[in-house]
């Protein structure tokens, strides 16, 4: 019985979207952030893109954000030459860490008390966040631009990314199985994360700009430069989907923490959620199946709750003099 991917589209930025991550699966479920070009990251329910607060703070650009693994801490680096650290439940601004030139990447340990950052001054930084007037541990090496830093292997390793590492566009870890996902040009590459020996490696039909690994290790998904999100067979190398929803190049690519979907944000600034498995009831997807004989086929609708729009109100209502901004719309 043939099902239609439907993706739910987050809006509310106003400039490219260019980075994005989940948190991990916590009482309240899990929640997604989004770092975008028009200088203000966005926090969102994970499973249905609800909005549910803006950081106020950066002038500039946000070239990457990351949550903790429990959604308590955010952190964001822009092009205004920090990196900075907020209280994503009541959005206040913790610290802002000062840097020397554009700021591209932040990265949590496990147990939120260090932060890593690069970016284009070349060095790699790491800030102990119960020290905030100490000055950060300072690793170099990079000769160009640090695109993406990532701590691994239990926080006892860092990997890292500049504009002259074979090109590489976007860089995943995955620590069951010590994984490191990279892409550059069409190539998808899988490499140990411990050894950085290659595992496997697929070829898409287009520059890929993010890539992202299903958590049980059974599909991977892709986008970049042609607009599509493209699926594969992990294990087989198979192209299983692919589709248009975006109307720009897809900047990024992640798989929520449960596997139950992925999301991608685009040049054309909005976040989209997708079903990994099309047609299963999930968030505010419901599958409702036709009447017999109907002839028709099954296909997922978006419900949302009556109530939605108007809880959404007043949420921004309630916080229009505190750190969150006007509710961006979301819709199907």
């Amino acid at each position: 019985m043939a099902m239609r991917q439907t993706p739910l589209t987050c809006s509310g930025h106003t400039r490219p979207v260019v980075d994005l991550a989940f948190s991990g699966i916590t009482p309240y479920g899990y929640f997604l952030i989004s770092a975008c070009k028009d200088g203000k990251p966005m926090l969102r329910q994970g499973d249905t893109g609800d909005w549910i607060g803006t950081f106020l703070g950066h002038k500039g650009a946000v070239w990457g954000a990351t949550l903790n693994k429990d959604a308590t801490k955010a952190a964001t680096a822009a092009a205004d030459f920090t990196a900075k650290v907020w209280d994503a439940v009541s959005g206040d601004e913790l610290m802002t860490l000062a840097h020397k030139h554009i700021v591209k990447t932040v990265d949590f340990t496990q147990d939120s008390n260090y932060l890593l950052t690069g970016g284009q001054d070349k060095l790699l930084r790491i800030y102990d966040l119960n020290k905030p007037e100490a000055e950060p541990k300072e690793i170099s090496g990079h000769t160009s631009g640090i695109k993406k830093a990532l701590w691994c292997s239990e926080d006892k390793q860092i990997l890292s990314a500049d504009d002259k590492n074979m090109s590489v566009s976007s860089m995943e870890y995955i620590p069951e199985g010590e994984i490191l996902v990279i892409t550059y040009g069409r190539s998808i590459a899988f490499h140990s994360a411990v050894s950085l020996e290659p595992i496997k490696s697929f070829e898409a039909p287009a520059t890929i700009n993010s890539a992202s690994l299903h958590p049980e290790k059974e599909f991977l998904v892709a986008g970049g430069e042609d607009f599509k999100l493209y699926k594969y067979d992990y294990n087989s190398g198979e192209e299983l989907e692919s589709y248009k929803g975006h109307f720009g190049p897809i900047h990024c690519v992640r798989f929520s923490p449960d596997g139950e979907l992925y999301a991608s944000g685009s040049e054309d600034g909005t976040l989209r959620l997708w079903q990994t498995v099309v047609g299963k009831t999930y968030g505010l997807w419901k599958c409702v199946l036709p009447e017999e004989d109907s002839g028709e086929l099954a296909k997922p609708k978006i419900g949302f709750p009556e109530t939605a729009e108007e809880e959404l109100e007043e949420i921004a209502s309630e916080n229009s003099d505190s750190i969150y901004s006007s509710t961006p719309e979301v819709k199907a």
